[in-house]
C-alpha cells in the first residue's frame, strides 16, 4: 500500500459516532447527510480518502487521532445519497484544522508503530488461539455455527489492527487502542481483552451445563 512521502498534509474529515476505524479494515457507510455527500463527492473526483474520527458517546467531543480510508466501491441513491465500501489505511493525527464548512478538513500527520526487535510471534500465537477459544465459546452458547475468516492476517502489525477492528461495541477500547505505537503493547491488552472475555464465556458455558 503506498502512501505519498509527505508527512504532513489536508484530508477531508469524517467524524462518526462510537466507530473506530482500523487499517484494511472495511467500513460500509450510507451517505446522506448534505456536507458528506459534497464531501463525497469532492473527494470520488481526486484520490478518494477522508479520514474517521471517533465522536466520544459521553462528552461528544471529537479524537484527534483517527485512520485514512479509501472509497474503493460506490452506489449512487436517489436524492444524491450514496453508499460506499471504504477500507482503512493508515493512522494520522489531526495537527489543527483547516475549515470547518462544508465539512471539517484538517492538517494531519501520519503516524505508524515504532520499529522494534522484539519477537511478537509468541504473543501473535497467543491472540490466534484465544480467538479461536471466544469464537468455540460463542458458538456453544449461542447454538450457532461460528467460523473465523480464513483471511485473518499472520503478521503482528496486521493481526493487532485486526483483533482491534473487531472489538464490536467498545469503542473507547479500541480508540486506546489505535492511539497505541507499539504493535507489542497492543497485543498485550488484545490478550488481556480476550483472555477475560474467554473466562466470562467458559464460566457462563459451564453455568449452563449445571443447569442442563
Amino acid at each position: 500500500m503506498a502512501f505519498s512521502s509527505v508527512a504532513v498534509c489536508e484530508l477531508p474529515l469524517f467524524p462518526l459516532p462510537e466507530l473506530v476505524l482500523f487499517p484494511s479494515i472495511k467500513l460500509p457507510l450510507h451517505i446522506f447527510e448534505f456536507r458528506y455527500r459534497i464531501m463525497m463527492n469532492t473527494i470520488l473526483q481526486s484520490d478518494r480518502r477522508f479520514g474517521v474520527l471517533m465522536v466520544d458517546p459521553t462528552d461528544k467531543t471529537v479524537a484527534n487521532i483517527g485512520c485514512c480510508a479509501e472509497i474503493i466501491h460506490y452506489q449512487r441513491l436517489p436524492d444524491d445519497r450514496m453508499k460506499i465500501m471504504a477500507v482503512g489505511q493508515q493512522r494520522f493525527r489531526v495537527l489543527d484544522f483547516v475549515r470547518e464548512k462544508p465539512y471539517y478538513v484538517g492538517l494531519v500527520e501520519w503516524i505508524e508503530d515504532r520499529p522494534t526487535d522484539r519477537d511478537l510471534r509468541a504473543l501473535s500465537i497467543e491472540v490466534d488461539e484465544l480467538l479461536k477459544n471466544v469464537v468455540h465459546l460463542s458458538a456453544k452458547l449461542t447454538g450457532q455455527e461460528i467460523e473465523l475468516p480464513d483471511d485473518i492476517p499472520t503478521l503482528p502489525t496486521e493481526l493487532s489492527y485486526w483483533v482491534a477492528g473487531n472489538l464490536k461495541g467498545a469503542a473507547l477500547e479500541q480508540q486506546a487502542l489505535l492511539e497505541m505505537q507499539d504493535t507489542g503493547l497492543r497485543l498485550e491488552r488484545e490478550v488481556e481483552i480476550l483472555t477475560s472475555t474467554r473466562n466470562h464465556l467458559a464460566a457462563r458455558a459451564a453455568l449452563e451445563d449445571v443447569f442442563k
